[in-house]
């Protein structure tokens, strides 16, 4: 053998070369074949069981959805009805119209239109039924211990009264209108139970497209009301009680404010059978189990086949160690320089050790960041979401606003004139009541100028544009024009340079008052000023020498002041009335500028 020559050893062949014994290459092979495979394994685990979760999770959220939009269409129903009793207790005011026989009229008129209301009563203050129709207590009798008596002193009032199965259903009452603070009387309606029911089975054929589906509906003490023939009368504790230990998915109503059923106490909830839903979620677990598999085997492959590729040298050098040790050999050449081999061997063994440790933090570091980001962008998205809520209820409230200053009053004028000509037209001859319908017809036509006024207004308001006192000076002047009211207008900085919400919120009250003054007031002069207190707040006073009013009487049906309140309360301001009948009225709101 020539001298300087290094001979290779016998070399592992055939199985030998997977033998981890035998081979260095396949003992790191099939360590990273078994690491690889068991994070493989875990990985299919876990997004087998997420997967499950998220599909349970949306179902129940569906469900979820569905019995809210169940829950709002009942509850309107009931509203509809509730509105329907205040609206016609709100009616019953002159003594002739609360007279037996005319009580009696009135219920008949009304139940003719809403069968579905199988009794109604009207009860006097001292607890006696004045008139009765349908299932129920009669005229005479005593319903002074009754809830719904004592519960619509003062306001409606609604709940559930069940005296046997031909008496089950809503109470609907609501307090008759007063003259004076004497209690006038409560008129009570009750909603038949199978109307309930059958309103209910309407919204079932949205069910088709929820397999298998049931729906409950549970009274404030948990009874089952309506629902499968089974569960009827028995008590629910808890949604969860429905879902009988995993094997189906109850999906339970939003609470929704102001409803129909917010005085019942009701909730609706809906489920389906959870085998489904598993089969779904088993789908995806096994598809996500054999791409992760699939994707450890590759990389445990070409992790065996790297590896390899890596160790060759070392492979060789171990042969020719072979050869060294069997005698093949009589010495071991080294590389020209310095057998660097161990060397680098350690060396490199160490740095890929302290590259291993270092991925390791940075995955962690970057586990870490991705859950304070996704945290961080949930609380975004919640406080995005509570943002929309507000803005949404507080357009709203503009609206109701608007409509009650332009509207109302135009409605509220025009069913008085109707009602007068109604019950004077047996004493009117034809140009009398030609006279009287001509007005009729000029209050329709003014309301309608109004309400389009305050369309225009809602579409086209530049109070941000222009600033509070230009958008004020603007308004006083059509106000001016409009009714032949003489106006006084004094602004001061820095409340009149304001062109945010706040002076759009106090434009709002600026108008509001003016409509006052319009309708109700009869002045001669309006003054509005716009400066500032001695302790650096701005004021806004709005002025007027028209007759005045009492404060501490109630208004019913007129929510005026009653929505400059609101307004004053969203900016922070704070509210002063003035007034007494005979000597006009002043109104003062102080605020911060800043």
């Amino acid at each position: 053998m020539p001298n300087g020559t290094i001979s290779t050893g016998p070399a592992p062949h055939g199985w030998r070369r997977l033998d981890p014994r035998r081979s260095l290459a396949a003992a790191i092979g099939w360590t990273m074949f078994v690491l690889v495979m068991g994070a493989a394994l875990l990985a299919a685990v876990w997004t087998a069981r997420a997967a499950e979760s998220d599909v349970r999770g949306e179902h129940e959220r569906r469900l979820g959805v569905i019995a809210t939009e169940v829950a709002e269409s009942l509850g309107s129903s009931v509203e509809t009805r509730r509105a329907i009793v205040r609206a016609t207790a709100a009616q019953i005011v002159s003594p002739a119209d609360r007279e037996a026989h005319a009580l009696r009229r009135h219920l008949r008129a009304l139940q003719e239109r809403f069968p579905e209301l199988e009794w109604m009563g009207v009860a006097l203050p001292d607890g006696a039924l004045a008139a009765a129709i349908g299932k129920g207590p009669a005229a005479g009798a005593r319903v002074a211990d009754e809830a719904w008596f004592a519960g619509a002193a003062d306001a409606p009032w609604t709940g559930w009264v069940s005296d046997g199965a031909s008496a089950s259903g809503v109470l609907l009452a609501a307090p008759l209108a007063a003259e004076n603070s004497a209690r006038a009387g409560v008129l009570a309606a009750r909603l038949a139970w199978p109307w309930l029911i059958e309103r209910q089975a309407r919204l079932l054929p949205a069910a088709a497209a929820v397999g298998g589906a049931q729906w409950f509906l549970l009274g404030s003490d948990g009874v089952v009301l309506s629902g499968p023939r089974e569960w009827l009368g028995r008590r629910v504790e808890a949604p969860a009680a429905l879902a009988e230990e995993g094997e189906w998915i109850v999906g339970a109503a939003q609470a929704v404010q102001g409803g129909g059923l917010d005085g019942l106490g009701w909730r609706v909830l809906l489920r389906e059978r959870a085998a489904p839903v598993r089969a779904l979620s088993l789908g995806s677990a096994r598809a996500a189990l054999g791409t992760v598999l699939a994707a450890g085997l590759l990389a445990a492959l070409l992790a065996v086949l790297l590896t390899r590729r890596l160790t060759a040298r070392l492979g060789r050098l171990a042969s020719d160690a072979a050869a060294v040790q069997s005698g093949q050999m009589h010495s071991l050449g080294v590389p020209a320089g310095r057998d660097e081999v161990a060397a680098i061997g350690a060396v490199l063994a160490q740095v890929v050790t302290n590259l291993q440790q270092e991925k390791a933090a940075l995955v962690t570091l970057n586990a870490e960041l991705d859950a304070r980001v996704t945290e961080r962008t949930a609380r975004i998205e919640r406080l995005a979401e509570d943002a929309r809520h507000a803005a949404v209820a507080r357009e709203r409230l503009r609206l109701a606003r608007e409509l009650h200053a332009t509207l109302a009053h135009s409605l509220m004028a025009l069913l008085t004139q109707i009602r007068l000509i109604r019950k004077l037209r047996a004493r009117l001859d034809v140009e009398a009541l030609d006279a009287e319908l001509a007005r009729a017809e000029q209050v329709a036509a003014d309301g309608l100028a109004d309400t389009r006024a305050a369309i225009a207004q809602m579409r086209h308001n530049d109070v941000r544009e222009v600033g509070l006192a230009t958008a004020l000076q603007e308004l006083l002047r059509h106000f001016a024009e409009h009714t032949g009211v003489a106006v006084t207008f004094d602004a001061a900085p820095p409340a009149a340079s304001l062109a945010d919400e706040r002076a759009q919120t106090l434009f709002r009250v600026v108008e509001e008052a003016l409509h006052n003054v319009e309708r109700h007031a009869g002045a001669a002069h309006v003054t509005v000023t716009l400066g500032a207190t001695a302790a650096g707040r701005a004021r806004l006073v709005i002025d007027d020498d028209g007759v005045g009013f009492d404060p501490t009487q109630p208004t019913p049906g007129h929510y005026g002041l009653a929505g400059v309140r609101e307004q004053a309360a969203l900016v922070g301001a704070t509210l002063g009335i003035e007034t007494a009948p005979g000597a006009g009225c002043r109104i003062t709101l102080e605020f911060d500028v800043a």
